[in-house]
């Protein structure tokens, strides 16, 4: 410990390179498969998903993206663990963000949407077990984790299944769907603006100290709803029908409504994901920043810097800017044909299921949940219309996540050790 202490600064900037190659990952796939409903829907351009996830994603990951209360994410491992050899938590968390960069990289560049969360976790279990022992892995949690491969996809594709399936019955079948799309569609704005000013009062604003009550989260999504409904119902009075359009595809004049309210939802989602994702990165940063800075005391609690969330934040976008294009293509186009209005109920879908599964205190993976509400929406129409090849290359990249994480971590861990030991 005493050659990284006489070399901290190095040592900070080794780790901070870490981390901001881990938040590019996290911007190559994580935030590229939760814009791809709104380019597979063609309600954005890829240029135009980019632009809006740019500024609201570092808007959420610099300005909610906050406190990191557990220097070890998802309490996998305690850090009281390391009291005795803080330099293996330096090494650990090093090795850790390295291990879930590069998997990340290799999973965005074959176009697989996996979990950010995933990566990081798996990998930490690999360089802890190796560090400590296997017996300090709190292996309950995990298996909590394996379980979310389950829950989370299946509990957002019925939430989906069922909204497309109420598009269909309340707006499609009806004599005059342009109509009724107007009528109704200020309500499902409503049910966006209330579902994701929820995800972003439970998951997002409480890393700044903004402490809620459950009830004050729900009146203050309420009202969140009805200032999305209203702004939506004020651009929706300017849409015509369009009888050419609609001569070529019934329901064009339709999608044009449901592509206004996915401009909702890309830029809510944006913000409330860079605002939770970004501690897969920030997280074990800190943790090595607050070892390195406090003489090698592993403290309860690792203080965050803002030039941490500085790169977090320039990470995440940098990475959806180079690389993102390749997810966005698989989850908006690959797995099954999108529209305007099946992105919604796949975007709302997603983020249902969130707000439930924080409430609930489940581990989630917005990946697994967005992909599972894909899916849901693909169900509405029947499996023929499902891409199974692409189904079934993303369900083996999930499975191999943890362990190619943990795998590449033991590597680095060694690495590091045989360095700076």
């Amino acid at each position: 410990m005493e050659w990284l202490l006489q070399h901290s600064d190095t040592v900070l900037i080794i780790a901070a390179c870490a981390g901001f190659f881990m938040a590019w990952g996290i911007g190559a796939n994580d935030v590229a498969n939760a814009m791809g409903t709104s380019v597979g829907s063609r309600a954005l351009t890829v240029k135009q998903a980019i632009l809006i996830a740019i500024v609201f994603e570092f808007a959420g990951a610099y300005l909610a993206g906050g406190e990191v209360t557990d220097t070890i994410r998802k309490g996998i491992i305690s850090s009281d663990a390391f009291g005795d050899h803080p330099e293996y938590l330096v090494y650990t968390m090093m090795s850790a963000l390295l291990a879930a960069g590069v998997w990340l990289l290799i999973a965005s560049a074959f176009g697989w949407p996996v979990s950010t969360t995933h990566s990081i976790v798996g990998a930490i279990v690999g360089a802890a077990s190796v560090a400590l022992g296997v017996d300090a892995i709190s292996w309950d949690k995990i298996g909590s984790i394996v379980a979310s491969w389950v829950t989370s996809p299946l509990m957002a594709g019925i939430i989906s299944f069922i909204l497309v399936r109420s598009v269909q019955r309340l707006i499609l079948d009806t004599e005059d769907p342009f109509a009724r799309a107007k009528r109704i569609v200020p309500f499902y704005m409503f049910l966006t603006g209330f579902v994701l000013a929820l995800v972003t009062f439970t998951k997002g604003l409480k890393h700044v100290g903004l402490e809620l009550s459950m009830g004050e989260n729900l009146l203050y999504a309420g009202l969140s709803g009805i200032v999305v409904a209203i702004i939506g119902a004020l651009f929706l009075s300017r849409i015509q029908p369009d009888p050419e359009a609609d001569r070529d595809f019934r329901f064009s004049s339709v999608e044009r409504i449901f592509a206004v309210l996915m401009i909702f939802t890309a830029c809510a989602m944006a913000f409330a994901h860079g605002s939770n994702d970004v501690a897969n990165a920030v997280g074990p940063l800190a943790a090595i920043y607050s070892v390195m800075t406090n003489e090698g005391v592993i403290g309860a609690k690792a203080v965050l810097p803002q030039w941490i969330l500085l790169v977090g934040g320039l990470g995440i976008v940098s990475g959806l800017a180079i690389l993102g294009v390749k997810v966005m293509g698989t989850v908006g186009k690959k797995i099954t044909e999108l529209t305007p209005s099946r992105g919604f109920a796949a975007e709302l879908g997603a983020a249902t299921t969130v707000v439930v599964a924080s409430g609930a205190g489940l581990p989630i993976s917005t990946t697994h949940t967005l992909v599972g509400a894909i899916l849901g929406v693909g169900m509405s129409r029947g499996i023929g219309a499902l891409n199974l090849r692409v189904i079934g290359a993303i369900f083996t990249s999930w499975v191999v996540t943890l362990p190619a994480g943990a795998l590449l971590s033991i590597i680095f861990f060694y690495f590091f050790k045989g360095v700076f030991s």
